[in-house]
């Protein structure tokens, strides 16, 4: 009983690591590059954050109640989207950075969030999410017993993953906002990001399909 409880806490700091890992920090950098702003820099995170939980539990409630794991040609077709998506955002940056508009202005970032940026971190979040059921699954699986216990723990990482990335985030945020002082600086800053998504896009997916 007491090794489930541990297990469980446990989640909340695992998920909280989670949002660190390299295809995360990616897809949320070429997000953050178009604001500069440290509130709205962590309102991505959280966004980004939310979208991811509400798949990974969607996916991990519905696996644990039917006490069964992700097909592997379903997890597959999960992290292949990952790769199509990095690919995406980071064709994205560069071509907002080739024709100027790699962000809207520096000193905007009292401004109210568009919708449209705050459904893109939302469905980037939902496909990280379902890429990363299957392996969370798997371990609850083997860690916890009872639908309850694993439950609560796939909540309580989603918990952490959005923590994390708010404060991953909001860091970039505050660190674009210092180093882009100009127009030239913030469109190599995306143009950067866009190159590093599609590099880990392509090294993501590439293997996939061997």
């Amino acid at each position: 009983m007491a090794s489930s409880a541990l297990g469980i806490v446990l989640g909340l700091l695992v998920g909280l690591r989670h949002a660190f890992e390299p295809d995360h920090l990616t897809a949320v950098s070429t997000l953050v590059s178009e604001t500069h702003s440290v509130p709205h820099g962590a309102l991505l995170g959280v966004l980004w954050g939310v979208g991811h939980t509400i798949s990974l539990v969607a996916v991990g409630v519905t696996l644990a109640l039917v006490n069964a794991t992700l097909p592997a040609r379903a997890g597959i077709a999960f992290e292949l989207g990952v790769a199509i998506m990095l690919l995406w955002l980071g064709a994205r940056a560069i071509a907002a950075a080739t024709r100027g508009h790699a962000s809207h202005g520096h000193g905007h970032g009292h401004r109210p969030m568009s919708a449209g940026r705050r459904w893109r971190p939302l469905v980037v979040g939902l496909v990280h999410g379902l890429a990363g059921s299957g392996a969370l699954t798997a371990i609850v699986f083997a860690q916890l017993s009872g639908s309850a216990a694993r439950i609560t723990y796939m909540v309580l990482f989603g918990a952490g993953s959005i923590a994390g990335m708010a404060i991953a985030s909001g860091v970039a945020g505050a660190t674009l906002q210092i180093l882009a002082r100009s127009n030239d600086v913030r469109r190599r800053i995306a143009l950067a990001t866009g190159v590093v998504s599609i590099v880990v896009g392509l090294s993501w997916g590439i293997p996939l399909l061997t």
